[in-house]
């Protein structure tokens, strides 16, 4: 008789789930704020030209 193989089955590792999900919780958060980071110059850069005169937001009448 040929010796039967146990195959250990072990269910999932619970430190590395946490540490999956935390890599991935900090990722998305990292481009959630990259993005909010670039409404923010994009708006900052408005206001300027807005200051600076280069821009208007009002209609020139011809």
């Amino acid at each position: 008789m040929a010796a039967a193989h146990k195959v250990a089955r072990k269910g999932p590792s619970v430190v590395k789930e946490m540490v999956y999900g935390i890599t991935a919780g900090l990722a998305a958060g990292f481009l959630w704020k990259m993005y909010h980071w670039n409404i923010q110059r994009r708006t900052k850069e408005f206001y300027d030209l807005l200051e600076r005169g280069e821009i208007s937001v009002v209609v020139e009448d011809e």
